[in-house]
């Protein structure tokens, strides 16, 4: 699995890959989890705001951080 944190790096981006390390960790998916933080690479998906999370190339939120049980249920929905 795939994921990325889209974001700057400011401090909800830096909330949402923890978020993300956090729920993957419950699951006990095998992830790949990188955080993209140069505006031209975020700005090749379809975001609004940041932060971003994209799972296996499908932008799933962006704009806000989620709770750690929606992350969780996505992956389980993917896994």
């Amino acid at each position: 699995m795939e994921i990325i944190i889209l974001g700057p790096g400011c401090p909800n981006c830096d909330r949402m890959e923890r978020v993300a390390r956090q729920a993957v960790e419950d699951v006990g998916v095998d992830a790949n989890i990188s955080h993209l933080t140069k505006m031209a690479d975020i700005m090749e998906y379809p975001i609004v705001g940041t932060p971003g999370l994209v799972i296996d190339g499908e932008v799933i939120v962006s704009g806000r951080v989620p709770r750690k049980q929606e992350v969780v249920t996505w992956l389980q929905e993917r896994a």
